[in-house]
């Protein structure tokens, strides 16, 4: 399992590891999918917009949802994901998906 860790505020005093199944639950998820005004900006509403989409995620499963408590316990609702912490975990995983691709090619 690979770690990567981003910086949760412009100071760069806090940061928060990031794992490989936190991404893998984002992309199962779509969390990412229209969360994000035309604008581009990741305020505190996106990220309240973002909670909200995971309570109804949680609250809609049938089945187990393991993996989306983990990413909310683990990085949504730990103490230093702010809206900036928030954008810096967008751009990681975009990044991460572009290196997902050619290994989904290759198979």
């Amino acid at each position: 399992m690979k770690t990567y860790t981003i910086q949760t505020n412009a100071k760069g005093t806090r940061s928060m590891e990031i794992s490989d199944e936190h991404l893998a639950t984002i992309e199962k998820y779509g969390l990412f999918r229209h969360l994000i005004d035309s604008n581009g900006i990741v305020d505190e509403s996106v990220l309240e917009k973002l909670k909200l989409n995971i309570r109804s995620l949680i609250a809609a499963q049938v089945e187990d949802s393991k993996d989306l408590l983990d990413l909310c316990i683990d990085v949504i609702y730990h103490n230093n994901m702010k809206a900036f912490g928030l954008q810096q975990l967008i751009q990681l995983y975009l990044q991460w998906l572009n290196e997902q691709e050619p290994e989904e090619e290759e198979e």
